[in-house]
């Protein structure tokens, strides 16, 4: 039996004409089957795009570690204490092995409750940094123009500013290039050597574009900071792990400020690495998911195009046996049944697939691709070959059964049926 042979397929379509409905409600399951599947993955991967969208900027193996409140006694020191870190801290941990890079940082503001400044006559409030040029390997911008802060700014204590888009956007309503020119805090003017925007989309990024960067020491010098600093952000280096490099950098800062070692809240923390990690096992959890959900879908399908094959079977008992009467072998015999429940399985499946990609589309033009909160659903060729393969199989186990049973018929008992 060939599939290319015009009887074949024209003795598919009597066996499928036989009882319209039951094969239109049989192939409907299987069809309803892949056309959630698809979704299912689709919008998956939107979700997936979304998330890992709020993490583009930003190195995933960073660290960032700041100063709390002590609860418990140590040392001869009362609890309740706020740990501040110094500049002597940078140095003890920049000798730390596993360290990449080390930026301190300090800040005036805070998001959406800036430090107000002045261009002109315009005047924003906006989150203002101070910086080292380590700082740029931790968190990486698209630059419009200009550059980040180097060493020489740090060393000379330079009055220089690195502006975000929305900076440029509030102080200079023209447009014009802000390169050059300068900008008021606090009565400290800075000239403007840099302007960048955010590579994320989301809150994250209109933080990031609402944010003025100046160097660390001038930072300190012009804000009476002393030799404070606020917290740090690092990388581990290459074969190093983020989470030990978190541990030592917190056991030695603990050790310097006379933390107890189980103080967990002196010391807050938060490793990049860690959450991306955890972020990647949900979606691979949610993937799986979504292919077992997707696969028990198919098989209830598969089932019941084996029910209906079964139901042919017995109603062409008479047939199999004049076949098996003219010389049919077993193998031909298996083979037509077999074809039977592919191409039921597979016009259905490939119905939902294709029902499935058109909402996909449908969905993507109607959330556009500047949403801040959901990405683009789309089914990726890999998955959608996969779920070819999957729909294969479950033509084969549909098939399978009603092969059996029509094997085991005997030619003459089927004449007799007649």
């Amino acid at each position: 039996m060939s599939p290319l042979d015009l009887d074949t397929w024209q003795e598919l379509g009597d066996a499928l004409r036989a009882s319209p409905v039951r094969t239109a409600l049989t192939m409907a399951g299987v069809f309803w089957g892949t056309f959630v599947l698809v979704l299912m993955l689709g919008f998956s991967v939107g979700l997936e795009e979304a998330a890992y969208r709020t993490l583009r900027g930003s190195v995933t193996n960073a660290v960032f570690v700041w100063g709390g409140r002590t609860r418990l006694p140590y040392r001869g020191r009362q609890p309740g204490r706020w740990v501040h870190y110094r500049n002597s801290d940078i140095a003890a941990l920049q000798q730390l092995e596993g360290m990449r890079y080390l930026a301190p940082r300090n800040q005036l503001g805070g998001y959406r409750d800036g430090t107000p400044v002045v261009h002109g006559s315009e005047t924003g409030a906006f989150e203002i940094m101070g910086d080292t040029p380590a700082f740029a390997h931790i968190q990486t911008v698209v630059w419009d123009a200009g550059r980040f802060i180097n060493p020489l700014d740090l060393e000379l204590k330079r009055k220089v500013a690195v502006i975000g888009g929305q900076v440029h956007e509030a102080l200079w309503p023209d447009n014009s290039d802000p390169i050059g020119d300068w900008i008021r805090v606090r009565g400290v003017y800075f000239q403007v050597v840099g302007l960048f925007h955010s590579r994320s989309g989301d809150d994250r990024g209109d933080r990031e574009e609402q944010t003025i960067h100046i160097p660390f020491t001038t930072f300190q010098q012009s804000f009476n900071m002393g030799d404070r600093v606020r917290w740090f952000a690092m990388i581990a280096a290459p074969g190093f792990d983020g989470t030990e490099l978190e541990a030592k950098v917190k056991a030695i800062l603990a050790e310097r400020h006379d933390v107890h070692p189980e103080d967990s809240q002196a010391l807050g923390s938060y490793n990049a690495e860690r959450e991306y990690r955890r972020i990647q096992g949900l979606f691979a959890g949610i993937r799986g998911l979504t292919w077992l959900v997707g696969a028990a879908t198919l098989l209830s399908g598969a089932v019941g195009v084996s029910n209906v094959l079964l139901i042919v079977v017995r109603e062409r008992t008479s047939e199999i046996g004049v076949r098996r009467a003219l010389g049919a072998t077993p193998g031909s015999i298996i083979s037509m049944i077999l074809f039977e429940a592919l191409t039921m399985t597979g016009l259905a499946g490939l119905a939902g697939l294709i029902g499935g990609v058109v909402v996909l589309e449908l969905a993507a033009l109607a959330i556009g691709p500047d949403n801040p909160s959901f990405g683009l659903p789309r089914i990726e060729p890999g998955a959608a070959l996969a779920a070819l393969g999957l729909l294969g199989i479950a033509g084969g186990i549909a098939g399978v059964m009603p092969a059996r049973r029509a094997v085991a018929i005997q030619p003459v008992e089927a004449l007799r049926t007649e």
